[in-house]
């Protein structure tokens, strides 16, 4: 009679937790019924060695592996279920841009945004100079060369904290900017055309605290002027 009463009392159990399962199950599935489709980790444009020496393997793994990633998760859990789960990348930094409300779906959005137009804005060690279009502007926007990459180091230098360095198209010429945290051009009139990252994370595992020195390796040896003259806005 106990091991009936055992029997028993085990098949209610496991009939419980099927029942709440199910029930879980139920309310985590609207999103995915609904065709959203999640934001995924885009791939690097090139082997997580490929920056060597200027940039190890390391801090790729770690910055792109870990922090990168980790925006994307956080984003995901921030828009299941919610209309911005249906929008696209750049709608959802854009449409979230200056809410407090939605300050952690911006800050989120703008690094997935950001991290990736910056692993763009970089190239593996090459020969490869500006395009003759963007270099003109180069000239005619700062004189020469040698002054933009004063004006672009000192933006890197001068952010306090966490941010960004900017090299931005408006209004026909082109001008260094920088942001704080995860703020970004893209939710400005400007268009970006390369950007480099000053977050320690992005350089503290190679350069300590020699932030200037990261910021010479990558100005003097891996920016990627191709992708710049492709942002540039048609005419």
């Amino acid at each position: 009679m106990t091991d009936q009463k055992n029997d028993r009392r085990d098949f209610v159990k496991t009939a419980a937790v099927a029942a709440a399962s199910m029930a879980l199950k139920d309310v985590a599935s609207p999103a995915i019924a609904s065709g959203a489709t999640p934001i995924t980790l885009p791939a690097l444009p090139w082997a997580e060695n490929a920056l060597e020496p200027f940039i190890s393997k390391n801090t790729i793994g770690f910055h792109y592996g870990k922090h990168h990633k980790a925006y994307v998760d956080n984003l995901n859990n921030l828009v299941a279920g919610k209309p911005e789960a249906d929008l696209p990348l750049e709608a959802i930094v854009k449409g979230s841009a200056g809410k407090a409300d939605q300050a952690a779906v911006f800050n989120n959005a703008a690094q997935i945004w950001n991290h990736t137009f910056y692993w763009n804005s970089l190239r593996p060690k090459s020969d490869a100079k500006a395009p003759k279009e963007i270099a003109d502007l180069i000239g005619a926007s700062f004189g020469s060369h040698e002054e933009f990459v004063k004006q672009f180091s000192a933006a890197a230098m001068g952010q306090f904290g966490s941010g960004w360095a900017w090299l931005v198209a408006e209004g026909g010429k082109l001008k260094v900017v920088k942001t704080p945290n995860a703020e970004t051009p893209l939710t400005t009139s400007a268009t970006p055309l390369l950007t480099l990252d000053v977050w320690e994370h992005a350089y503290y595992l190679d350069y300590q605290n020699r932030r200037k020195d990261y910021v010479a390796a990558v100005v003097d040896n891996l920016l990627n002027w191709d992708f710049a003259a492709k942002n540039l806005p048609k005419a």
